[in-house]
């Protein structure tokens, strides 16, 4: 499939397996975000990442601080692999296993968030499952992205 540009030049979709998982990572994110605003609503607390005191109850984790972490911690990740899946995917990446592993990625996305620091104590066993997919995924994406230009340098 193309679209046309400007002057009737047909230009293919570049980056169609990138694109198409736009819209769940998105709709994932854009969950974690409400989490935050409804803590901020619901408690009026509209600055800071707290709504307890530094020597409130250790055992139950504080909400706002819970939900803005697992925020940034998507924000810290993602993004990064989204570039790196684009990359590949612009060199020539096979769509299939692309597709695998974005799904993989928003999977352990998920894992890391609602099964791990959603969890008991916030060690659920999502949370080191999701920390260590995630990290696997970013490495074997950039690893990939190289190893698909490697002719570039002359391997």
């Amino acid at each position: 499939m193309s679209s046309t540009l400007g002057i009737g030049v047909p230009v293919p979709k570049m980056l169609p397996i990138t694109g198409t998982w736009t819209l769940p990572f998105a709709t994932y994110f854009l969950f974690l975000t409400n989490r935050i605003v409804y803590h901020r609503l619901s408690n009026e607390k509209y600055f800071g990442d707290r709504l307890k005191d530094a020597d409130a109850d250790q055992e139950k984790a504080d909400p706002l601080l819970l939900d803005t972490r697992a925020q940034a911690n998507f924000l810290e990740n993602v993004p990064l692999a989204l570039l790196f899946a684009g990359i590949a995917e612009l060199n020539g990446a096979d769509r299939k296993i692309l597709n695998y592993t974005l799904a993989a990625l928003l999977l352990f996305r998920i894992g890391h968030v609602e099964l791990g620091l959603k969890g008991p104590k916030t060690v659920g066993l999502g949370r080191p499952i999701g920390y260590y997919g995630t990290q696997a995924v970013i490495a074997g994406l950039a690893g990939w992205g190289g190893w698909l230009v490697k002719g570039y340098w002359g391997f």
